[in-house]
């Protein structure tokens, strides 16, 4: 069928000026819409959004999102007291969408994780619209492994409630990974149920982040690291992600082969100094940078593999961790661990890199050894690299095209 002329409100309960809704909401809106899904975009932004400034981004991003057919409309998101904060936001958006819903005829509600969900569902009943639930991952577990909510709280319950609810009434559901997907679909609310379904992982904008052999001379140059081999992490440090892991990792690489650099591509430049001073890694080993969005396919580029480690339990099967895309669009080997989503598929199918699965010294010396075998093979490793993006996480090829599929099946069901 057709997606022309198909009315459908997105509702994303993280803002357009945050970078996930940039990379992670935007790109996808924009691609359907080509295919003609007339898109009426509801987001919650942060306090930054109200600031002149952010006044002045916001009223930008209408035009650009106006200009590829994109209504946008954005309610504030409030953090404290969390329970309350959420509920609030919740009965607010119910309202400003049944507008919505009203004023521009909406068919389906696409809801973007669980907070949308809770939105949407009441959207459905009172209107009858479809619904897709966006499962972006388990929020309770996550929060439950974490540390941050205990098992029986309040706040899992109603979470729970929320993720049964909404599994039992969508019409269709994304995941990120196949891994969950074989574990959500006997839940209730899905056991027995012929549901829309697509795996869909986190993508990347592949003509952002591809190679670029000027940009890594440039950025080499700048770093000063000549011929050194640069492994590369690009993201937020601590938390789901093992910081003082990756930096033991760095400790087995640096003694296989000593000119090795380590670039940190985050905030919190204090926490890094810490553990190299703790590793005795010489301060010309390593660097750390915060840089634009835009700019990070260059040092990518500049590298020569990706590191991730990232805390393996069970929530984290639901994720797919959009570095894994940025670094194989740059032609960067994969150093991940086991545990999180559908990654070790990545290594032990496609190869496309080295997988860490005990967090030990003869783990971390096996996968550095992996990595510097593939670095000797440089050109051979970078095409690899380069089609396994291509292949599973093209924003356009993979994500556009999965989206478009569960769109038809969806909105062509009586």
């Amino acid at each position: 069928m057709s997606l022309s002329n198909r009315r459908v409100l997105y509702i994303s309960y993280n803002g357009m000026l945050d970078p996930l809704g940039q990379s992670q909401v935007i790109p996808y809106l924009k691609a359907l819409s080509e295919q003609g899904v007339e898109f009426t975009l509801l987001s919650f932004e942060r306090s930054d959004a109200y600031t002149r400034e952010g006044i002045d981004r916001c009223a930008e991003l209408r035009r650009e999102l106006s200009a590829s057919g994109i209504d946008w409309h954005r309610l504030r998101y409030h953090k404290t007291p969390s329970l309350l904060a959420t509920s609030y936001d919740v009965v607010a958006g119910i309202k400003y969408g049944s507008r919505l819903v009203r004023s521009k005829q909406i068919e389906m509600v696409h809801a973007r994780s669980h907070i949308p969900a809770a939105i949407a569902l009441a959207l459905k009943k009172r209107f009858g619209v479809k619904m897709i639930f966006d499962l972006r991952g388990l929020m309770a577990d996550e929060y439950i492994d974490a540390g941050h909510w205990q098992p029986r709280s309040i706040p899992v319950l109603i979470t729970k409630k929320v993720e049964r609810r909404a599994l039992a009434s969508a019409d269709g559901v994304v995941t990120l990974t196949e891994a969950i997907w074989k574990v959500v679909k006997v839940w209730e609310g899905l056991r027995g149920r012929a549901v829309a379904h697509q795996v869909i992982p986190c993508c990347a904008d592949l003509e952002l982040f591809k190679f670029d052999e000027q940009a890594r001379a440039r950025i080499r140059r700048d770093l000063n690291v000549d011929n050194e081999f640069v492994v590369v992490y690009s993201g937020s440090i601590d938390g789901w992600y093992l910081t003082a892991a990756m930096s033991d990792f760095f400790v087995a690489l640096s003694q296989l082969r000593t000119d090795s650099h380590f670039l940190w591509l985050t905030s919190r430049a204090g926490r890094i100094d810490a553990l190299m001073r703790e590793r005795k890694i010489q301060k010309d080993r390593y660097t750390v940078r915060l840089v634009p969005t835009k700019e990070v396919p260059a040092y990518l580029s500049a590298s020569d593999a990706g590191l991730a480690f990232i805390k393996p339990c069970f929530s984290k099967l639901a994720s797919s961790p959009t570095k894994y895309a940025e670094y194989l669009g740059c032609g960067l080997p994969l150093i991940i661990n086991a545990g999180v989503g559908d990654s070790d598929a990545l290594i032990t199918d496609e190869r496309a890199g080295a997988l860490v699965e005990n967090f030990d010294r003869g783990d971390y010396e096996r996968a550095a050894k992996i990595a510097l075998d593939m670095h000797a093979r440089v050109d051979e490793t970078r095409r690899r690299a380069r089609d396994i993006a291509e292949r599973l996480f093209d924003v356009r090829k993979t994500g556009v095209q999965r989206y478009a599929a569960l769109y038809e099946e969806v909105l062509g069901r009586a």
